[in-house]
C-alpha cells in the first residue's frame, strides 16, 4: 500500500497559506468585531433599560413605539425610503448603462460628477440643496396654484424624498454601472442583427439580465435613505409630526436627553434595514437556484 508523502517545500507552502489567511482574517475580523460590538452594546443598553422596569408597557422599546411622533416617523420613513429607492433606480438604470456601453465627449466628467454625492459632507449636500431653491425660477409663484416650488419642497414632505434621493441614487448608479459592465454585450448585438430596435434589445437582452443587480441598486438605495440624517436636517427641518424621519428621530431624542427612546429608534433601524438585506439576499439566492 502506498502513502503519498508530502515534500518540505508543500509543507513550507501550506504553512505559509495558512499565515496568510490567518493575518487577512484577523485583520478583516477586526472591524467585523467592531459591528458586533457596537450592535451588541445597542441591544445589552435596551436590555438592562427594560430590566429595570417591573411592567411590560414600561420597557422603553415599547415606550418609544408609542409615541405618535415616533410612529408617524416610522411611517414617513417607509415611504419616503421605498420612493427615493425607486426613483434612485430609475435613474440608476439608464446613466449605469450608458456609462458601461457607450463613449461619448465628456463621459469621464460625467462618471466623475456621480461621486460627489457620495465624497461630499452630507451637510452640504442639503445646504446646497437649500440653496438651489433660493433661485428665481424656483421662487416664482406657480400658475393656478398661487404658491412657489420653494414653499412646496423646502421644509415639506418632498424635501424628505428629494434629500435622500440626492445621495442614494449615487449608490444606486455605481452599482448599475458595474452590473452592466459584467453582462456580454455580444449577446444585445446579437438581438440587434436578428431584427431587434435598440430598445427591444436592451428590455429583452440586458435588462433581465441585470435584474440581480437592479435588486442589489434599490435594496443599497433603500438602506442608504433610512440612515441619511445631514441633508435631511438642513434641507427638510425635523418637525415633529411633519418632517420627521427615524434617523432624525435619534438626534431629536438625543437633544431632549432621552437616550432609551434614541437607542430603541436606532434597534429599530439597525431591524428594518437587516430584514431588508436578508431578504434581498434570499430573493437573490433564490433567483439564482432557478
Amino acid at each position: 500500500m502506498m502513502t503519498s508523502q508530502i515534500s518540505p517545500s508543500d509543507q513550507s507552502h501550506r504553512r505559509s497559506d495558512k499565515l496568510f489567511y490567518v493575518g487577512m482574517g484577523v485583520i478583516g475580523g477586526s472591524y467585523v468585531l467592531l459591528i458586533v460590538l457596537f450592535l451588541a452594546a445597542d441591544i445589552a443598553y435596551m436590555l438592562q433599560g427594560s430590566s429595570r422596569h417591573q411592567l411590560v408597557f414600561d420597557n422603553p422599546l415599547v415606550q418609544a413605539l408609542s409615541k405618535p411622533e415616533i410612529r408617524f416617523s416610522i411611517l414617513l420613513s417607509l415611504i419616503s425610503c421605498s420612493l427615493s429607492a425607486i426613483l434612485s433606480l430609475f435613474v440608476a438604470v439608464p446613466i449605469g448603462y450608458l456609462l458601461a456601453r457607450t463613449q461619448f465627449f465628456g463621459r469621464r466628467f460625467v462618471d466623475a460628477l456621480l461621486d460627489i454625492p457620495i465624497i461630499l459632507p452630507p451637510l452640504v449636500v442639503g445646504l446646497s440643496l437649500l440653496i438651489l431653491f433660493q433661485f428665481w425660477p424656483l421662487t416664482a409663484r406657480l400658475p393656478g396654484i398661487g404658491v412657489t416650488l420653494n414653499e412646496l419642497v423646502v421644509y415639506q414632505v418632498p424635501a424628505v424624498i428629494l434629500a435622500q434621493f440626492a445621495v442614494a441614487a449615487a449608490f444606486a448608479v455605481r452599482t448599475m454601472k458595474a452590473t452592466f459592465e459584467q453582462i456580454n454585450p455580444r449577446c444585445e448585438q446579437v438581438a440587434l442583427t436578428l431584427g431587434c430596435n435598440r430598445w427591444q434589445a436592451f428590455s429583452h437582452v440586458s435588462l433581465p439580465e441585470a435584474r440581480r443587480g437592479m435588486l442589489t441598486a434599490i435594496t443599497l438605495a433603500w438602506a442608504r435613505a433610512l440612515g441619511e440624517f445631514g441633508p435631511l436636517l438642513i434641507f427638510a427641518g425635523a418637525t415633529r409630526n411633519k418632517t420627521e424621519v427615524l434617523s432624525t428621530t435619534v438626534f431629536l431624542e438625543l437633544s431632549i436627553g432621552d437616550i432609551e427612546a434614541a437607542v430603541a429608534v436606532s434597534l429599530i433601524m439597525v431591524t428594518a434595514a437587516v430584514t431588508v438585506l436578508l431578504v434581498t439576499r434570499l430573493w437573490g439566492a433564490k433567483d439564482v437556484m432557478v
